[in-house]
């Protein structure tokens, strides 16, 4: 099995810079290449992906994410983590997991500069929110998304730090870049430093604040517990994995009605309503089927969701204006979705 040196930083520079025209990334995609694949930390590697057309790509915000779809068939989301609003490529962070199901493995295994490889699905359901200052919270590869984020708080010329935990000082990615920013940015390596101390940083409230955090779902778990006390919607969280969900024997079969596919479905207890729609031949996109990637939000005409999401916000989930139908269910007998 091929695998790349520590050392190995490979590239393949014939991007174009800013200018001309641009790419329209659709829900089958667009087609890239490898441009370059560099080490950022002990089993961290970053890819910059550059469209194969020569065109511009899809413009993006802090917290955006890609589907890639690689060549073995396997399907997976990735934040975008290079700078704000460049277009010539796009860059993503792959840790290899130990229980890689194929997608970080074949990454970290196969993937070399030139390899062709198709985009979709640019969504952003992390969207940075203008505050009067931020905290960062990132744990290992959470660091991605928080990446761009600093960015724009920089640009904005606002107050912001960032919290950056990892088992080890040389599996935390990105750390070089992140040095530049000098005290505004703590590192919390637990074999060192032990665990970011979230009830002294955030014992008080500082009004107009925001909080961004990705990473490992204990340290997200112990973060809510750390800023109960702060306002409504202070917190914003972006999961890799969903929280694991105990299967309910409260769910009842519900009536969903199509509004713009003039259909009923009939969805069974246990089952979800994307499975049913599916079923019933209704096309509705979809991606990562457990809540976390957005690929699925549907618009809410009539009736309350029951929301089991990880992206919605409280004020979000109490809008009850839309749902995302692979994992959410309905508090009443009948939905009325525009699908």
């Amino acid at each position: 099995m091929l695998t790349l040196r520590s050392d190995l930083q490979l590239t393949l520079l014939t991007g174009k810079g800013e200018g001309g025209v641009g790419s329209e990334l659709t829900a089958d995609g667009i087609g890239v290449a490898v441009r370059q694949l560099r080490w950022e930390a002990d089993g961290v590697v970053s890819v910059q992906l550059q469209p194969r057309s020569g065109e511009l790509l899809p413009a993006w915000e802090p917290g955006a994410h890609i589907d890639l779809l690689l060549p073995t068939g396997i399907q997976r989301q990735y934040s975008l983590c290079g700078p704000v609003g460049e277009r010539s490529y796009y860059r993503i962070g792959v840790r290899r997991e130990r229980t890689s199901r194929g997608g970080s493995e074949y990454v970290h295994a196969f993937l070399r500069p030139g390899q062709q490889l198709t985009v979709a699905g640019l969504r952003n359901t992390f969207e940075l929110h203008r505050a009067t200052s931020y905290v960062f919270v990132a744990g290992g590869i959470g660091i991605t998304p928080i990446l761009p984020m600093i960015r724009q708080a920089e640009s904005w010329s606002l107050h912001w730090k960032l919290l950056y935990a990892g088992h080890t000082a040389t599996s935390m990615p990105f750390s070089d870049e992140l040095r530049g920013y000098g005290t505004r940015v703590r590192f919390y390596a637990s074999d060192a430093d032990g665990r970011i101390p979230l009830g002294e940083q955030f014992a008080h409230v500082r009004a107009g604040a925001k909080i961004y955090a990705c990473g490992p779902s204990a340290l997200l778990s112990a973060l809510q517990d750390a800023t109960a006390h702060w306002p409504r919607d202070s917190l914003h969280l972006e999961r890799f994995k969903p929280r694991k969900r105990a299967a309910s024997a409260e769910d009842k079969p519900v009536e969903v009605v199509c509004a713009a596919s003039d259909r009923t479905v009939n969805v069974e207890a246990g089952q979800s309503i994307l499975t049913a729609l599916e079923g019933a031949g209704i096309n509705v996109p979809s991606s990562c089927r457990s809540g976390i990637c957005g690929a699925c939000e549907t618009t809410v005409v009539e009736g309350v969701p029951d929301h089991r999401d990880d992206i919605l916000s409280e004020s979000e989930r109490a809008a009850n204006d839309r749902m995302f139908v692979c994992v959410s269910r309905a508090q009443t007998p009948r939905l009325v979705l525009d699908v």
